[in-house]
């Protein structure tokens, strides 16, 4: 059981870290005060294909990596409770 605990541990350091650098190098998506005046189309190609672009993919993985952190969490609560 401490092999299993020292292998969850391992994986949950790496996975919190990949998450901090995930989130630090994304870009912001907010268009601020000039997209609200102006209206910003969400009806070209760019929009439609955004999840193939590198921001995509990013955001994908952090969604993915911050589900993963969750349920290590949640995991490592119940494995030192025990």
């Amino acid at each position: 059981m401490e092999i299993a605990k020292t292998i969850l541990t391992f994986i949950y350091f790496v996975v919190a870290i990949a998450v901090i650098i995930l989130a630090l190098i994304q870009t912001k998506e907010d268009g601020g005060m000039s997209s609200t005046i102006t209206g910003s189309s969400t009806n070209n190609f760019y929009e439609k294909n955004r999840s193939r672009t590198k921001e995509g993919k990013q955001k994908r993985w952090t969604i993915i990596l911050s589900i993963v952190f969750a349920i290590l969490t949640v995991v490592l609560g119940i494995i030192y409770m025990v």
